[in-house]
């Protein structure tokens, strides 16, 4: 209750960052240390170069900085002045495996940089879920792959997306339009396809490079396939007049034989088949 009392009266630029704030200590300040989290996390991938190297005590990381100043380079973590984590930076560390497993355990984190590793396969579906407060994502080359999660969209804090240089396919999801606070997006060099979500197209062009699929302002129009359609069509068209003449040909073959068989014994009444 004292941090509410000294932030009131609300300035609008801080509006935001204040209510993230309570709602951070509300979910997680009877929690401690998020130590159950980052055991998780080292325990779901690979470190081949032992760029990792937790160490507790008491059930406090002693890599833990301290209050709201930034951590030094060669820090991967950035806590709460209570010991919960707010940002995991593991940039660039050669690290190995799938999405971490254990980051539901982080409740209070706001930002997350696992780029420029070797991480591979899907991202969870539950992404919101698992990182309900992240403000900063950046995902970048590495070589995440399958359909960007719809539940992107719900997270509702994030204000910076990264997904360059990945493997994702599919389109990008609608709901992603919805983040009100997105401020920065790349997606660029992936597989993706199909249109921009209108409003994410106010974006740059080399945020979407690298995407042949992709269309829709800021890049080319969508084309449509009219060819396909027309070509479509006369196939359509073809088949029916094939069928139509067939069962024409066969209603005449069978009710009047004469036409074609004894053209010689009877004098045909329509026109001669038979010299």
């Amino acid at each position: 209750m004292l941090l509410a009392t000294q932030l009131v009266p609300i300035s609008h630029p801080m509006k935001n960052s204040v209510i993230l704030l309570l709602l951070l200590c509300i979910s997680s300040c009877a929690g401690g240390s998020d130590v159950q989290c980052l055991k998780g996390l080292k325990e779901s991938f690979g470190d081949p170069n032992g760029a990792l190297s937790w160490m507790f005590s008491n059930n406090i990381l002693e890599d833990c900085i301290y209050g709201f100043s930034f951590s030094p380079a060669n820090r991967p973590i950035e806590c709460w002045n209570d010991g919960r984590i707010m940002s995991l930076n593991l940039s660039g560390m050669e690290l190995q495996g799938s999405f971490p497993r254990g980051l539901q355990f982080c409740r209070s984190m706001t930002g997350l940089d696992l780029s420029g590793n070797d991480f591979t396969g899907p991202l969870p579906a539950d992404i919101d879920q698992q990182l309900p407060f992240v403000t900063s994502l950046d995902l970048s080359s590495n070589g995440f792959s399958g359909e960007i999660p719809r539940g992107i969209g719900n997270m509702t804090y994030l204000n910076t997306v990264n997904l360059q240089h990945n493997r994702f396919t599919g389109q990008i999801p609608d709901p992603m339009g919805d983040l009100a606070r997105l401020v920065s997006l790349n997606v660029a060099d992936n597989s993706l396809s199909g249109p921009i979500p209108g409003s994410l197209q106010r974006f740059s062009a080399e945020d979407f490079a690298g995407n042949d699929g992709l269309c829709g302002a800021p890049l080319g129009k969508c084309k449509r396939a009219r060819i396909h359609l027309r070509l479509r069509r006369v196939n359509d068209a073809s088949s029916i007049g094939g069928a139509v003449g067939f069962v024409a040909g066969f209603v005449v073959a069978f009710y009047f034989p004469q036409w074609f068989v004894f053209c010689g014994s009877l004098r045909p009444y329509i026109f001669p088949v038979c010299s």
